[in-house]
């Protein structure tokens, strides 16, 4: 654990998977966290484990793709750990399998609605008092899967590729202002989004060992998180490919198998 004095958190998505462990990582490097999502029970649950190693935590039942309601989850969270936050993580995201043969509005819009807009109320919610402060720092969890169009994942690799952009210029902008900005981008991770997948995924890791290396890349303030690393190496390669290796290299992507039952976290 480090030694500087206790700071303040407030991640999304905090229930279960990278949230939960992110939630506890950041407890055990000295923050006071609240965690937001929706399943309240849940929560109490992680904030109960939180206290237990010393953290003060706080649970808030939360909708992300409400703006005023997250606007009100942080105004909670202030209260509940006494004061404003240096730090806000953007975590809360859901990921459905697409194809454009099969396409499903409703789908392809809940995605957008929770990976890229719950992202932006958050940011809206805490970064005017952090730009004010000139001091804090906002991460969003993207995932490499933003880097190219991954068939049978179009909206979910277009979400975070939008949060990608969105957090890459926000990070120029506010850094005048003394407000870091941390784009994080997991491989496969072992959480319920991938518990639905039947197909073998590459490299796939913990959402514990996850933790860890975000824990530590945000201590450093560093400006993009990727693992694991031969994964990220591999999606910077494959944005090199010329379109026509790029599509007879991933078309069997379009076929990969999901469970219908585990889809939705």
């Amino acid at each position: 654990m480090t030694n500087h004095p206790r700071k303040r958190a407030i991640i999304t998505g905090a229930s279960s998977g990278i949230g939960r462990t992110v939630a506890l990582e950041l407890g055990r490097r000295g923050y006071d966290v609240a965690l937001v999502a929706r399943r309240r029970e849940l929560l109490e649950a992680n904030v109960a484990e939180l206290e237990r190693q010393g953290t003060r935590a706080a649970a808030i039942a939360c909708d992300v793709t409400d703006a005023e309601a997250v606007k009100d989850a942080v105004r909670r969270g202030e209260e509940a750990l006494g004061g404003s936050f240096d730090l806000a993580v953007a975590n809360a995201g859901v990921g459905l399998p697409t194809h454009g043969a099969n396409f499903k509005l409703a789908d392809a819009e809940l995605m957008l609605r929770v990976n890229v807009f719950g992202m932006i109320y958050l940011f809206d919610a805490v970064i005017p008092g952090m730009v004010e402060r000139r001091s804090g720092r906002f991460a969003g969890v993207a995932s490499l899967a933003g880097y190219r169009g991954i068939p049978a994942s179009s909206i979910y690799s277009a979400s975070k590729a939008a949060m990608q952009s969105f957090l890459e210029a926000s990070r120029v902008e506010l850094a005048p202002y003394g407000v870091g900005v941390t784009t994080i981008n997991p491989g496969f991770v072992v959480t319920a989004m991938t518990e639905k997948n039947k197909f073998k995924m590459p490299f796939l890791m913990t959402a514990e060992r996850a933790a860890t290396i975000i824990g530590r890349g945000l201590d450093r303030g560093v400006r993009v998180i990727e693992f694991p690393l031969p994964m990220s190496l591999l999606v910077r390669l494959m944005r090199l490919l010329p379109n026509a290796i790029y599509d007879r290299a991933t078309a069997p992507f379009a076929r990969r198998k999901v469970d219908p039952v585990k889809l939705r976290r």
